[in-house]
């Protein structure tokens, strides 16, 4: 299940395209936008990728830390990242730990076909820790402005 708004985020630990660890706990004190979807270098993947990029520092100056979960190899994270020059780190989540831990795998319909995978959300995380904002319905090519049309404050 997805965790909702007010509740307390899932604590997580990953490792990032660089074999890096990273963890919920190294964005303490800070509001964390923790964007979850399918695959690197897909078409709509890119495109909401290459969006939060165009607006990086409009987000960090709202005073975001931006972190990316897909279950994608550290390697194919680190040609994505090279390719489409993003600021940001993604964690490699090929065991779907942190993306069972935050409700975001399952069935999904594309083309009249039905597969497991990644839902497309973004979580934005307080400062505290809980869950301020939850977007199901991530409009890539917009995503940044609905991060940031959504701001709540607890």
């Amino acid at each position: 299940m997805k965790i909702n708004v007010g509740e307390k985020a899932p604590m997580f630990t990953g490792l990032n395209q660089n074999g890096q660890t990273t963890s919920l706990e190294s964005f303490r004190g800070k509001k964390l936008i923790l964007f979850f979807y399918p695959q690197d270098n897909t078409p709509t993947c890119t495109v909401e990728a290459c969006n939060l990029r165009d607006h990086y520092m409009e987000l960090k100056s709202a005073g975001y830390e931006l972190l990316g979960v897909s279950a994608d190899l550290q390697k194919k994270h680190q040609n994505f990242i090279k390719k489409f020059n993003l600021p940001f780190d993604l964690i490699a989540d090929t065991e779907r730990e942190i993306i069972n831990a935050f409700g975001v795998w399952g069935e999904k319909k594309t083309f009249g076909k039905t597969y497991d995978g990644i839902h497309r959300t973004t979580y934005v995380i307080g400062e505290s820790g809980k869950i301020i904002n939850r977007i199901d319905g991530v409009k890539s090519k917009n995503h940044a402005q609905q991060i940031l049309d959504g701001q709540i404050e607890y």
